[in-house]
């Protein structure tokens, strides 16, 4: 369920950044829904940090492939936080991984453009898809690049008593 919650901007630093938005965006869903009984409300943000400097998502294609051009041929990091809220109270986690990505031509620059892929994507990738192809290694994990640490939601979920394979 998508929130309303209007995302932190520049100013804050990734981490906290992410933090802030992750806790927004399910603190906005359970005030509006509720968290249901026995069961809980996940919120999450994905940031992706290039010397220091939080990139955030390109407003358009010029601004992509400024994104793009920035990433070619070098490492970054990717954070995502997740915030789970339940009955109970709240826990969050930041999560994280080193992502390399390849020297990119002109005509493989264009191609990724050309899917549109970009649009709404935290430095203008998306790894889960074909931006895959831009991507030479991940040092990490892999799924807090998608924009979920699985393992890690399913570890806050297990301590909140709600684990994916039944209660304790």
């Amino acid at each position: 369920m998508p929130s309303g919650f209007a995302e932190h901007g520049p100013g804050r630093d990734a981490r906290a950044r992410v933090e802030a938005n992750a806790r927004g965006k399910a603190r906005d869903v359970a005030a509006r829904e509720g968290v249901p009984p026995g069961g809980a409300v996940l919120g999450a943000d994905t940031e992706v940090v290039l010397d220091g400097a939080a990139l955030g998502t390109p407003a358009d294609e010029h601004a992509a492939g400024a994104l793009l051009d920035a990433l070619a041929g070098r490492a970054h990091e990717v954070l995502t936080a997740v915030v789970l809220v339940t009955a109970a109270g709240e826990s969050v986690a930041v999560k994280g991984a080193r992502v390399h990505v390849r020297p990119l031509t002109a005509a493989v620059r264009r191609w990724y453009l050309d899917t549109g892929e970009w649009r709404g994507r935290a430095g203008g990738y998306a790894v889960q898809g074909a931006g895959a192809a831009l991507v030479t290694r991940v040092e990490g994990d892999h799924s807090a690049v998608v924009g979920l640490p699985v393992a890690r939601v399913a570890d806050m979920l297990a301590a909140a008593g709600l684990g994916p394979w039944g209660r304790p």
